[in-house]
């Protein structure tokens, strides 16, 4: 989905239609940017960034609390729409999924086509526009679906695959960030034919244990399935900062709105959590994590917030700014399986 958050308030407000809008804390809250429409963007503005900052790089930036409820009811409309078509269909968040239509409910030959009606039954449904990538692996379809936006449909088929490859930018691979991307660029590395002029040796000097995977993509190949009945071990969200962020009210911010996301998928799946981790990177790319098991397993927003910032306190983000915050819920355990009771949490940050 394009901008979905900000595009569903401008949907259902007329008077934000063609402004700039974030969906977030407002700035003189500490709040922090969840989402902004394509028109904030133009600005600089984006996801992650401190409201404040929003404000100030574009003055007629108009900010709207986040409606979770309200976009969890329209995900849902979305994926019955799905469903119309392929019953293999793997969620990555509220306003995402794979959709693998090899065979699909239209019997219909075309990826291209099945896409093409997805998109137009998603607007004549929700009034909101959905890009669409279509190519034979997850890689070049999630590439090929932020190609384009908004409103994007781009298709990759195996005899432009390459070739398409060959021109990306390093930083539009799959998992490469801002840091990594940095480092590939140093060693010569700006683009896919760079990428794939490496040797598996070189590329493992580079990337680690992630060298097999990137060697692959950069030729094309991605086996991964389309999988819409995968046992979830884990669940979690995390954000990479464009500059570091030093405040630790922000940080905490951030945190509560990672968990929020955390729980809405625990509700979601109808999950509990028995434990809860965060992850922090540093600006040297030092990345450290820290847990908690409660005595109760749970799956609110407000219970996961509560601990994250206290994990927090035991990291050095204290002291010192960080490029990524992360929260992620595991032990899950089916909400039917135990009794769910109110807990309260009182334990200090331990000396690790």
């Amino acid at each position: 989905m394009d901008a979905f958050y900000a595009s569903v308030e401008q949907r259902d407000n007329p008077a934000l239609r063609g402004r700039p809008v974030a969906v977030g804390g407002r700035p003189d809250s500490r709040g922090v940017v969840a989402a902004c429409s394509y028109e904030a963007r133009q600005f600089g503005v984006h996801s992650a960034m401190s409201s404040a900052q929003a404000a100030r790089q574009c003055s007629g930036l108009v900010f709207v609390a986040p409606r979770f409820e309200v976009y969890r009811g329209i995900s849902a409309e979305i994926h019955e729409i799905f469903q119309r078509h392929t019953s293999i269909i793997e969620p990555l968040s509220l306003d995402e999924a794979y959709l693998d239509v090899t065979t699909n409910r239209m019997n219909e030959a075309s990826g291209t086509r099945v896409a093409q009606a997805l998109k137009q039954s998603i607007l004549q449904s929700t009034g909101l526009v959905a890009s669409a990538g279509v190519s034979y692996n997850k890689f070049l379809a999630k590439v090929a679906s932020d190609y384009d936006k908004p409103d994007g449909l781009c298709v990759i088929p195996p005899e432009r695959a390459q070739g398409f490859i060959d021109a990306l930018d390093i930083k539009r691979f799959y998992g490469i960030g801002k840091v990594t991307a940095a480092r590939l660029r140093n060693a010569g590395v700006h683009t896919g034919a760079d990428l794939r002029a490496q040797s598996l040796p070189g590329l493992q000097a580079l990337l680690g244990s992630s060298a097999t995977f990137y060697y692959q993509l950069a030729r094309g190949l991605d086996e991964r399935p389309v999988s819409p009945n995968r046992v979830r071990k884990s669940i979690g969200s995390e954000t990479t900062f464009n500059s570091n962020v030093t405040d630790i009210e922000q940080m905490q911010s951030i945190l509560r709105r990672l968990s929020n996301e955390v729980s809405e998928s625990l509700v979601k799946r109808e999950l509990l959590a028995g434990t809860v981790t965060i992850k922090v990177r540093y600006p040297d790319f030092t990345t450290v994590s820290r847990s908690y098991s409660p005595a109760v397993a749970l799956q609110s927003a407000s219970a996961i917030g509560e601990i994250v910032c206290m994990l927090l306190a035991r990291t050095r983000a204290v002291e010192e700014s960080v490029r990524l915050l992360g929260v992620t819920a595991s032990g899950l355990i089916a909400s039917d399986e135990i009794e769910m009771r109110q807990i309260e949490f009182r334990f200090q940050p331990d000396a690790q």
